[in-house]
Order: structure tokens, then C-alpha cells, then sequence
């Protein structure tokens, strides 16, 4: 068994839940965290149906004095630290004309500002050991997706912010990587917290876009989604394998979504793709 120690950001439920059970299994330390640990049934729950432990305990991304003592703690009981999954984030659906700026900020704490608190203060112990800075992104940090403006944006700087630090974070001797799920049947979009039929009567000019959208989208997380486990399958693979990739998706689905964007020179083929979404 190994005796390598993982934190996860974000495990109270879905693909952060299923990571820190399969990364249980796999032999590792999880250090298995959330903001509410009063949330964390569910997490226990699972570990014990898996025969694993778990080490829980309290972090909040946007707090960087929580965001230290997790980490300061973990080191001071565990006495290393070798690989972080940033996987805390917050779903959020608008567009600009109809919400606040200070909504947008809001986003951005959690699903960027979040990843960069967490992973500034593992970097000194993942240089000691050699270890592994995860994120969990989205297919929506590389492919920007209608009324998801504020989410993609914060997802898109997290994969630059990513991609410019792995090069600088290998020389020094720890891999980066960044997982892209699809849609995952999770209770993240329900944890988006929306009143659906409210936000259409109250969007104005944006009614029948938003209309159009919503209905694609719910139907596609009822019938394509993956399971929280499968989509941890990959985060297991960039903590375990000898080389990971930088940029992993979760899916044939996801891949191929991906690749339009990453192949569109113009952007004319992604504006093609999603502008289907709106009607």
C-alpha cells in the first residue's frame, strides 16, 4: 500500500466524492475535504461501503487563512504532501446583460481565485516530494458555452493559468494536469440553485434563447451524462500513471467536443456548434 498523502478540494459529493474513494482504493492518504463538514454523510457513507478511510476534514477554498491551516495541518499529521485535486467549484448560469458584475466576481473567487489559494500553498511540499497539482475543469474551460459566460470564463483562466504553470511547476519537479469532464449526473447542477422556469420569465429579450438552451441541456445531462465514478477513473489516472498528460477528458463525448475547439482555427466551428443551442 502506498503511503503517498492526496488532498481533494470539493468531496461531499459527486466526482470529488467518487475521487477520494477510488484514490482510497488505489492505496493512497486522502485527505478528503469540504467547506460544510456537516455535509460530509454521503462521503462517509461511501468510504465505509468501500472499506477505505478517509481523512475529513474543513476547507474553504475562498478563504485563504482555511485554505492554510488545511494544508499546514495535513503536513504537520501526514508529514508530506504528494499530489492536490483541486475539484471545489460552483456552477453558475446568466448572461451579462442580465446580472451583476459582483455576481460574476463571485465565480471567479470560487472556480479561479479557489484553484490558485489551494494551489499556491501545496507547491513548497508538491516541490518536496515531487508530486501532482490536479485540477478539475470543465469542457467548458476550453469550449465557451451560451449563458455560461461567468462559469467558462473563470474555467478558461484556470486552464491558462495551468497550462502556462505546467512547464515552470516541472522543472522543479511536479506535473500538472488538468481533467475536463462532460456532463456528469452529479448534484452539481442542481447545486447551481436556479428557479429554471423563473430565470426564462425573467430574462427579457434572452426568453427563447435561454429556453433553448436549458431544454438541450437538461436533456443531456438526463440521458449522456457519466457517473461521478467514471469520470474520477480519469482524475485516478493523472494522480497514478508514470506520465500523465497535461489536459485529460473524461470521455469519448468529451474529447470530441474538445477537439472542435482545439482544431478551430477561426472559431467558426465552435459558434456553429453552440449557436445550435440557442434556437
Amino acid at each position: 500500500m502506498s503511503s503517498k498523502v492526496v488532498l481533494i478540494t470539493g468531496t461531499s459529493s459527486g466526482i470529488g466524492l467518487a475521487a477520494a474513494v477510488a484514490a482510497a482504493r488505489a492505496g493512497w492518504q486522502v485527505v478528503a475535504t469540504l467547506r460544510d463538514p456537516g455535509r460530509a454523510d454521503a462521503l462517509r457513507a461511501a468510504a465505509a461501503e468501500a472499506g477505505v478511510e478517509l481523512d475529513v476534514r474543513r476547507l474553504d477554498v475562498t478563504d485563504e487563512a482555511s485554505v492554510a491551516a488545511a494544508i499546514d495541518g495535513v503536513v504537520a499529521d501526514h508529514g508530506r504532501l504528494d499530489a492536490v485535486i483541486n475539484n471545489a467549484g460552483a456552477g453558475h448560469l446568466g448572461t451579462l446583460e442580465n446580472e451583476s458584475v459582483d455576481a460574476v466576481r463571485a465565480v471567479m473567487e470560487v472556480n479561479f481565485f479557489g484553484v490558485l489559494h489551494v494551489s499556491k500553498a501545496a507547491l513548497p511540499h508538491l516541490r518536496a516530494s515531487g508530486g501532482r497539482l490536479i485540477t478539475v475543469t470543465s469542457v467548458g474551460g476550453v469550449v465557451g458555452q451560451p449563458f455560461n459566460e461567468a462559469y467558462c470564463a473563470a474555467k478558461f483562466a484556470v486552464e491558462g493559468y495551468m497550462e502556462s504553470l505546467a512547464p515552470v511547476a516541472a522543472r522543479l519537479g511536479v506535473t500538472v494536469s488538468v481533467v475536463e469532464p462532460g456532463a456528469v449526473a452529479t448534484e452539481f447542477v442542481n447545486n447551481i440553485g436556479l428557479d429554471l422556469a423563473g430565470e426564462v420569465a425573467a430574462a427579457g429579450p434572452y426568453a427563447d434563447a435561454l429556453r433553448a438552451y436549458l431544454d438541450r441541456t437538461v436533456a443531456q445531462f438526463g440521458n449522456g451524462a457519466q457517473t461521478p465514478a467514471e469520470a474520477a477513473g480519469t482524475v485516478l489516472e493523472a494522480l497514478t500513471a508514470d506520465r500523465p498528460a497535461f489536459r485529460l477528458q473524461t470521455s469519448d463525448w468529451a474529447r470530441d467536443f474538445t477537439g472542435v475547439k482545439l482544431a478551430d482555427l477561426d472559431g467558426s466551428a465552435v459558434l456553429g456548434l453552440t449557436g445550435g443551442w440557442v434556437g
